[in-house]
């Protein structure tokens, strides 16, 4: 221990005697002036004089402030002498220093620097802190015998030319090691070369201000920390406790996760980020860790980079027991969707990847995928002989674009009737149903409300508005939504149902006896010559007889059948669809008071990513009220609630090192009806 001190101290020596000389010659001389100045202010009746600051008594006693400045001045040599036969530690000799230790500045300590001091060292700036107690003793003195007269106060004063080496040293920065100018706190210290900062402010967007941290000091999980909302015996509109049967109970966690190349294209957004906090290693490592802590069994995720699933997602959710479907977006684009579940809960009864992309149409021409599951609940065989209803789960990151709102609701469309014709059961109702990912719209908005209402009308509305995330009205040029919306080459009706599905196949095919053909034998269009039919002797130059008797009509009155529908109706300015969705979300707050939040791009909170699922919703005056759907099929059971934008404000925004993505990830949990065979 010793041996290392002394090459530690020894080996810079050579190198740093030559520059200390001069910079103490400097200290003692400022240090002296400035103890002089500071004696001649404590005996001022005026506490204004020239100069940066001053220190002056709060009351009348006088000679006790003068006994202290003075021992301090006999005693601060020794001290400054002592710290640079330290070598290089002069800097940190001077802030140990009592002087260093009577600033006032709560708000700037913060835990990762406070592992840079000791023990005494923490109690000595905690006590100096408090200006009411008693003066902190001197590293290396005796302690000060405790004084009953008037406690020592920070008087601002006139900046000087002659004091222009003096510099004011915060505790946050004395404790970072940092020097930094800050005319709230005082302290005396020796103004250093100075040094180039190579962090990035804190939050350095112009039109939004510096981000200012929390008064107090609080550790960011306690910041974030997200309460667990239990509904399970919370009764729904009908008085019906939601507990009530057998249920297949299953949670569903919905996550954008920050593809790593979409970081790097857009890095202006994340400059209020360390660096450190936004390598993948780091990212990837948090993201395991939440997938561990709520240990979902239906996981959706949003911008996953391919090469990153492939190499290290898939086999680590493999190793949590998950089964991955991934489906990357088209053209030349490295991230995508993926579905993951737990094949011991559910079976997989079909997957259904969407492309959004349609080659040749202007609408559909950009490359944003979803992705379709149909899964199978498998209930524990000691329920005997029951049934679950599959459920179907879609999983899409629709387009950012806030001017291209036409193009969204057709997105929308695709994916709406994908879900249509894979949840469809052979009576014509639908299975169970949970919507989820980034929809980049937000509360309210046209296309939230079409996917809640299940209507919407479009015609003539600013494409801007379709999704609400900013407001183009200033612009004087505006997009504005035409008739028909979509083109019927789409395949897709207005009803977000495929063409195919518009018309359902009929059960069984019909099955004719001969003597049933037998009597079209000589009816009216048996008997008609064709047009262009070619004479041969013998065989057409002659007309068939009707026989007496025979009907003109084989079938009769029976076979008028009324003209079939058109094949592909549309309507004016008007889209729909049949499933019945609502969020999982309320989207407000009502114990803060203020809007919930997913998401902070340039450090403006909004919502863009939701759980919807098969729920009539209802009407809801009362804001506070959390229930606003009449439960199903599928119950809600329990959502993990979400944050403020405040509180996310004061955890320097989205992502951070305990959240390491752009968005917060939605949990909820659902049970399902099991019905006795």
């Amino acid at each position: 221990m010793i041996a290392s001190c002394l090459c530690y101290l020894l080996l810079p020596a050579a190198r740093l005697f030559r520059a200390l000389s001069a910079r103490l010659f400097r200290a003692l001389s400022d240090v002296f002036f400035t103890c002089q100045k500071n004696a001649f202010l404590a005996k001022s009746l005026s506490p204004q004089v020239e100069g940066n600051f001053a220190m002056a008594p709060r009351g009348p006693d006088q000679e006790e402030c003068e006994g202290l400045l003075e021992q301090w001045q006999e005693e601060g040599s020794n001290q400054v002498l002592s710290a640079v036969s330290e070598g290089p530690l002069v800097d940190k000799g001077l802030a140990q220093s009592s002087l260093a230790l009577l600033m006032d500045n709560p708000g700037e300590n913060d835990a990762a620097s406070e592992d840079k001091w000791s023990s005494r060292q923490l109690s000595d700036l905690r006590a100096a802190e408090n200006l009411e107690e008693p003066f902190p003793e001197v590293i290396g003195e005796e302690p000060l015998p405790e004084s009953e007269g008037p406690v020592w106060a920070a008087v601002p004063m006139q900046t000087g030319p002659q004091y222009a080496d003096s510099a004011v040293l915060p505790v946050g920065a004395l404790a970072a090691e940092q020097w930094e100018e800050d005319p709230a706190v005082l302290a005396w210290s020796i103004a250093p070369e100075p040094m180039a900062q190579e962090e990035a402010p804190i939050w350095p967007f112009e039109s939004l201000g510096q981000l200012q941290p929390p008064t107090m000091e609080i550790p960011y999980h306690e910041i974030l920390w997200r309460e667990w909302e239990d509904f399970s015996a919370q009764p729904d509109t009908q008085g019906l406790e939601a507990g009530d049967g057998p249920q297949f109970q299953f949670t569903l966690m919905s996550y954008n996760i920050l593809a790593q190349d979409l970081m790097q294209q857009s890095s202006e957004l994340y400059l209020h980020c360390h660096p450190d906090i936004l390598n993948w290693n780091y990212r990837f490592a948090n993201l395991l860790q939440e997938f561990q802590h709520w240990d979902p069994d239906i996981l959706c995720l949003q911008e996953v980079q391919e090469d990153h699933y492939w190499e290290q997602l898939e086999p680590s959710l493999r190793m949590m027991g998950f089964t991955c479907f991934y489906k990357r977006r088209t053209g030349c684009k490295t991230d995508g969707c993926a579905v993951c579940y737990k094949p011991t809960r559910f079976r997989l009864l079909c997957a259904s990847p969407v492309e959004y992309f349609r080659p040749g149409l202007e609408l559909l021409n950009r490359d944003n995928v979803g992705l379709v599951l149909l899964l199978q609940p498998l209930v524990p065989e000691c329920l005997g002989q029951v049934s679950v209803a599959p459920l179907c789960v879609a999983n899409t990151h629709v387009l950012y674009n806030p001017r291209r709102g036409d193009i969204k609701l057709a997105q929308m469309a695709i994916l709406l009737a994908e879900v249509d014709k894979v949840a469809r059961l052979s009576d014509g109702s639908h299975c169970p149903i949970i919507l989820c990912g980034d929809l980049n719209s937000v509360p309210d908005s046209p296309l939230y409300n079409f996917i809640r209402d299940r209507e919407l009308q479009y015609h003539g509305m600013p494409a801007w508005k379709v999704s609400g995330q900013e407001d183009f009205s200033h612009q004087l040029y505006q997009r504005k939504l035409q008739v028909p919306l979509w083109p019927s080459s789409l395949g897709i009706t207005d009803c977000c149902q495929y063409v195919t599905s518009y018309h359902p196949k009929r059960s069984e095919r019909r099955k004719y006896s001969r003597d049933f053909l037998l009597r079209f034998r000589f009816c009216d269009i048996a008997c008609q010559r064709p047009v262009g039919l070619v004479l041969m002797e013998g065989v057409t130059d002659t007309n068939p007889e009707r026989p007496a008797g025979w009907a003109k009509s084989a079938l009769g009155e029976d076979t008028s059948e009324p003209e079939p529908e058109p094949v592909f109706p549309r309507t004016e300015g008007t889209i729909q669809h049949c499933l019945h969705l609502t969020s999982v979300y309320t989207h407000f707050l009502p114990q803060h008071g203020r809007p919930e939040v997913t998401t902070m791009p340039l450090g403006l909170g909004m919502t863009v990513d939701y759980i919807f699922f098969s729920a009539e919703s209802c009407e809801n005056e009362n804001r506070t009220d959390r229930r606003v759907y009449q439960d199903g099929t599928l119950k809600l059971l329990g959502r993990l609630s979400l944050l403020s934008e405040e509180i996310l404000w004061a955890a320097n925004g989205l992502p951070n090192p305990f959240c390491s993505s752009d968005h917060l990830c939605l949990l909820a949990s659902f049970g399902m009806e099991i019905t006795p065979l």
